[in-house]
């Protein structure tokens, strides 16, 4: 049963974590601003950085089962 929360939690992390990553990219891409009213450097680096986090918790997640 453990194992079943470990795949739906993966798949949750890494699923967002891809996403996120997706769209910080078209963003950047066009120019456009990440987050209003921050940095568009500060805020490029984090959403790139939790993207990136959501996807190595995901990966974690799927070794566990």
């Amino acid at each position: 049963m453990e194992s079943v929360t470990a795949v739906f939690a993966g798949a949750a992390f890494a699923l967002f974590g891809a996403a996120l990553l997706v769209w910080t990219g078209a963003r950047t891409i066009r120019r456009a601003p990440v987050a209003l009213g921050v940095s568009p450097v500060a805020s490029t680096v984090l959403a790139t950085l939790f993207g990136v986090l959501f996807l190595v918790l995901g990966v974690w997640c799927f070794t566990r089962v």
